[in-house]
């Protein structure tokens, strides 16, 4: 009980509090989004993220990548609210139109940022005469108006000052847009709107367990008190769970604390993190403190291992090569093994040992079982005589699978390395 008065004497204070609400509108981005490949998730984690700060969404909208119904859905928003939201297409693609799109309705000029060239120089590693038109494009931002910084991937938010109205543009991956949202497009609104202080939160990074039994369990196990606002985000088999409080004082921090503490007792094995720290961030640090040099061999995985790790601060340091290839027979070719391969394990430990080192992961192909299941044989060779092999379900199809291919694999490592 001594938790529960402090919870509801903050609800109180969050309820008497006088401050000007904010109405916004959410313009979505995607054919695939109409078409059923993904759904919608942004629409949940924004309303979630921005409602506790006294914003009040009047309508969200998914569209297509096309100019025209961008802008469409554009000047249907202006007309009811001063702030619009819009997510997805701006990225390096032929699909990616909503920079010129938004650049166009407003006619406001975009100009290149030289500190993001700078960023993108860092990141690619490459001068900025050497990027790719493309690559370079993103780094385009709006003369009136801002940007927003993006630590987790090459296309910074725009924000567009339009006379009295701001449209603002996110990039359309939930781990680029969800910190962007919180770290970069929370306090420009504090300051341009007057909106709330976000207050205190935290956040908790599961994998290996579903959304729904993570829900079941808190409900069963830990009862959120009055004063929490909880949003939840899922992509490709990782599930976040941000508890946010109207206060940022030491007892705010303390019970959200003590309520991560409560989970954990019960969901401890599916947490890697309680911050902004990606699963690729985690296992690369628990590899490097073991002083591990990783090499990569990729079959089934299409290269999306060694991809997941671009841009990670850490990877410098961690990866020693990185090998792909379509099929068994062809990374044996690639590697100049004879004979063909027979998917076995014997044959993936073979291409562990053709490259060397004492820290490999080995990516089979993708095969089918007696049940008609799809799985994928993967090797850990984890420095000295250590060996394990898993098969490893693949579930969905497409860009699905493979990312739920991907986050399985690293959350096998990352539960070898405990």
């Amino acid at each position: 009980m001594k938790f529960l008065l402090p919870f509801l004497l903050a609800a109180a204070s969050l309820l008497a509090a006088e401050s000007k609400q904010l109405d916004y509108a959410i313009i979505i981005t995607g054919e695939e989004l109409l078409r059923g490949v993904f759904p919608d998730a942004h629409t949940c984690f924004i309303t979630r993220t921005l409602h506790p700060l006294g914003c009040h969404c009047v309508n969200s909208t998914t569209v297509d990548d096309k100019v025209v119904d961008i802008q469409e859905a554009l000047g249907l928003a202006t007309k009811k609210v001063r702030l619009v939201i819009v997510t997805g297409g701006l990225g390096p693609t032929v699909n990616d139109v909503t920079r010129g799109a938004l650049a166009e309705f407003t006619g406001i000029e975009l100009r290149e940022q030289p500190d993001v060239l700078a960023e993108m120089e860092r990141r690619f590693k490459t001068p900025r005469d050497q990027l790719r038109a493309n690559l370079r494009r993103q780094a385009t931002v709006p003369v009136s108006g801002t940007y927003l910084k993006n630590s987790n991937g090459t296309a910074v938010g725009l924000v567009f000052e339009w006379g009295d109205k701001v449209i603002v543009a996110l990039p359309g991956p939930p781990r680029e847009l969800q910190p962007m949202v919180k770290n970069e497009l929370v306090p420009y609104l504090t300051k341009k709107f007057g909106v709330r202080s976000p207050g205190s939160s935290l956040t908790l990074r599961f994998v290996g367990a579903g959304q729904s039994l993570i829900d079941q369990t808190m409900r069963e196990h830990v009862p959120l008190l009055p004063g929490v606002t909880v949003g939840s985000q899922f992509e490709g088999g990782r599930v976040d769970f941000t508890f946010m409080l109207p206060g940022d004082s030491p007892e705010d921090r303390k019970r959200l604390q003590w309520l991560a503490a409560q989970i954990r007792e019960h969901l401890g094995e599916y947490i890697y993190a309680e911050d902004d720290t990606s699963l690729e961030a985690h296992v690369a640090r628990a590899l490097l403190a073991r002083g591990a040099k990783l090499t990569l061999i990729e079959i089934g995985s299409g290269g999306r291992l060694a991809a997941s790790l671009a841009g990670l601060s850490e990877t410098a340091r961690l990866l020693r090569a990185a090998y792909v290839a379509p099929d068994g027979d062809a990374m044996r070719q690639l590697l100049k093994i004879g004979g063909p391969s027979k998917g076995s394990q014997d044959d993936l430990k073979a291409l562990a040992a053709t490259v060397g080192g004492e820290w490999t992961l080995v990516i089979g192909e993708v095969s089918m079982d007696n049940a008609g299941a799809r799985l994928c044989e993967v090797l850990f060779h984890l420095g000295g005589e250590r060996w394990e092999f898993v098969r490893v379900p693949v579930q969905g199809s497409g860009e699905t699978a493979h990312a739920n291919l991907v986050t399985q694999i690293w959350d096998r490592l990352r539960r070898l390395l405990k």
